[in-house]
């Protein structure tokens, strides 16, 4: 059984004792959180669309972190221009709990 949830303007394909990393969520760690659900499958049977609404994936999470730091070099040849940036981005790792119809 699986379920494909959306969060961040993503999707992603999770089953039970799943755990992802997903853009940041406002929560606590250990509490519990629940995702829209895109599609859903038990076995053969695919549910799509608002029969799939219906569908419910809660997930505990786990840490509030940020990915490894990568590096933004811009430049500009002749003109002296350079400018290096660094970002890390944060997440949110989840553990999926249940998947419930």
């Amino acid at each position: 059984m699986y379920a494909i949830i959306e969060n961040g303007g993503k999707q992603y394909k999770v089953s039970e004792g799943d755990v992802l990393k997903v853009e940041k969520l406002n929560a606590e760690v250990g509490a519990e959180v629940t995702f829209d659900v895109v599609m859903f499958a038990d076995g053969g049977n695919v549910t799509v669309g608002e029969a799939a609404k219906s569908a419910k994936v809660t997930a505990t999470v786990q840490a509030q972190d940020k990915y490894r730091k990568i590096i933004v070099y811009k430049y500009k040849s002749k003109k002296n221009e350079r400018k290096k940036q660094g970002h890390r981005q944060p997440f949110t790792a989840v553990k999926i709990e249940s998947i419930t119809v």
